[in-house]
């Protein structure tokens, strides 16, 4: 290699190095601009963390590796989510007896009821029980474009007819059965006060938990916490975190389901695009901000969406004070 082009290779490490630095800077500056809270974290901050069942062998390392990082936290429990229409439930089951096995911690497996028979719905419950499973996340599942779901009696029309199922199954008090809830109402409700109205028919068919969708203006989750315990629910609801793991895709998706995206989200990941690194830093910052405020409201639990990627639960959990328990067991490998 000659002189000039050692030069150029030097010229453009630094050019590199300085937009790097300037994009921290940048980064920084616009972090400087959210408010802070100030009140010290209090000990006894509950977590909960959710994984999808992997597809691949590579996947399954993905999430052999993710497991083995949030596990020594000693989560409250670890759920596993399951497709509409039982679309993933035999990977789903499967890496639900390998977690329940090898870490120690408890785990909560999804349910939908959405275009299933009650028969078919009736025997994965079971399979749940003889797994181990005291804890279901049941959910009615997405319906499909072309179709609602059957208006029959041999399907679970709904969220709250499904737990109904599984609690005259459970009806013990130590069996948990845990519901969606939506801080910034579901798509489909025909009003705040339907939605608040069709959470209060989960609970009072035997839910013992509510699980919001993510949100990123905690004053969202807030006034939907005023209007249910308004309401008489008086369970644990916990806020959902999703860490921005990738703020176009987020973007997307929040259109979909209903999240709103406050106008300083992108102002913060602008820029960010090529340089993960950076993004993730922010990332990180903006979820453990959003539960540091959330804790000086009194929440004192959280349940993170961690799409197989641990990293930035982790930083989240580590800046709120979770850290890892020595004794716990971690697992070793999950099996696609």
């Amino acid at each position: 290699m000659n002189q000039n082009s050692v030069t150029k290779v030097a010229g453009n490490t630094i050019d590199r190095s300085i937009t790097m630095r300037s994009e921290v800077e940048n980064a920084g500056q616009r972090l400087a601009r959210r408010p802070w809270p100030t009140t010290p974290i209090r000990p006894g901050i509950d977590v909960s963390f959710e994984f999808f069942p992997p597809a691949s062998p590579s996947a399954s390392d993905q999430l052999a590796e993710c497991v083995s990082q949030l596990a020594p936290l000693a989560p409250r429990f670890m759920s596993v989510t399951y497709g509409a229409g039982g679309t993933t439930q035999d990977r789903t089951i499967h890496v639900i007896e390998e977690l329940g096995s090898s870490t120690g911690v408890p785990i909560a497996g999804h349910l939908t009821c959405v275009g299933a028979n009650r028969a078919t719905v009736d025997k994965v419950i079971d399979r749940y029980a003889s797994a181990g499973v005291n804890h279901i996340v049941a959910l009615r599942g997405d319906l499909p474009k072309d179709r609602t779901n059957d208006v029959h009696n041999n399907t679970y029309q709904d969220a709250a007819a499904l737990v109904a199922a599984i609690r005259s199954k459970f009806p013990s008090e130590s069996f948990e059965i845990s519901v969606a809830a939506y801080p910034e109402t579901h798509p489909m409700a025909t009003s705040p006060e339907a939605d608040i109205e069709n959470l209060k028919r989960k609970i009072d068919a035997g839910a013992t938990r509510a699980i919001t969708q993510y949100f990123f203006d905690n004053n969202h989750f807030l006034r939907f916490l005023e209007r249910a315990r308004g309401a008489g629910i008086a369970v644990p609801i916990v806020p959902g975190i999703m860490p921005v793991t990738n703020f176009a895709s987020i973007a997307r998706f929040s259109e979909r389901c209903g999240t709103s995206i406050p106008s300083w989200l992108p102002d913060l990941f602008g820029g960010l695009d090529a340089m993960p690194e950076v993004g993730n830093l922010v990332a990180a910052t903006v979820a453990a901000e959003q539960c540091r405020e959330l804790v000086e409201h009194g929440v004192r639990e959280f349940h993170f969406y961690t799409m197989n990627r641990p990293q930035l639960s982790l930083a989240t959990c580590h800046i709120l004070g979770v850290r890892p328990n020595v004794t716990a067991t971690t697992t070793q490998a999950v099996a696609s």
